[in-house]
């Protein structure tokens, strides 16, 4: 991650279309696998700013403990007042086999060179206690790198199928994998491979403030998403990928 995005995030994150979209699909795909499942240690592998794990300390009382590679992220987390952040890399966990029931990790696979994934991958599966749960987000389709994923050294994107086959390699069950952010997808294939090359504009972060008229319009799509994909529906393409599995035992 490019540490100068940090900041971008720190200052989006609560409010921006994006950012409230992805939580609401997360939580709507996220919540029936909990029913009935005791959550007694959390882990958020790449925590970034630490808000989102700020969220579920605050507001849902999950014992998560926030993890990221970098101090500068971190730094962020210690000034929100999140609790015991810790500093690892993703490809070597610092935290014993089956220390965990739930283990999320957003938009971090792709910060790896090819090839070191399958390394990522086994960590998350050799942290996850035997019933525990994996969630897993990662960009989607080479087609939609952008100039953001330039400035935020985005190395690599998935496809349904490659992320299913990481997981599976990894010992990892599928529950759910689908595609999402999917209706603003002619958007985003127009707006990455049409107007940014004819522009030719050096990498910037896509993480604007927008005028709010125009982020509540932007966030509509996502929380349709969200109910489609709640109701049991899965999504055939789109800019993200999301993945839910159990450790196979």
């Amino acid at each position: 991650m490019n540490p100068d995005e940090f900041a971008n995030i720190a200052h989006s994150e609560r409010d921006f279309w994006w950012y409230r979209g992805m939580r609401t699909i997360l939580f709507r795909m996220l919540d029936p696998y909990l029913a009935g499942r005791k959550i007694l240690r959390a882990l958020d592998a790449g925590c970034g700013t630490g808000y989102f794990a700020h969220l579920l300390q605050t507001e849902r009382h999950w014992p998560i403990v926030p993890m990221d590679i970098s101090w500068v992220g971190l730094r962020y987390a210690r000034e929100m007042g999140i609790r015991c952040p810790v500093q690892g890399d993703l490809a070597s966990l610092p935290f014993p086999d089956r220390a965990f029931d739930l283990v999320i990790s957003q938009d971090v696979l792709s910060h790896l060179p090819r090839g070191e994934e399958h390394q990522a991958a086994r960590e998350l599966s050799r942290v996850m206690a035997p019933d525990g749960l994996l969630f897993v987000r990662t960009p989607a389709l080479d087609a939609l790198r952008s100039r953001h994923s330039e400035f935020i050294v985005e190395r690599q994107r998935f496809t349904r199928r490659r992320l299913l086959g990481l997981m599976a390699g990894a010992g990892v069950r599928a529950i759910r994998c689908t595609y999402a952010n999917s209706l603003l997808l002619p958007v985003a294939l127009a707006k990455f491979r049409l107007w940014e090359p004819l522009l030719r504009q050096p990498a910037a972060s896509g993480v604007d403030p927008l005028p709010p008229w125009l982020d509540r319009l932007l966030y509509r799509p996502l929380a349709m998403e969200a109910a489609w994909m709640a109701a049991g529906h899965d999504l055939p393409a789109g800019q993200s990928l999301i993945f839910i599995g159990e450790k196979i035992v």
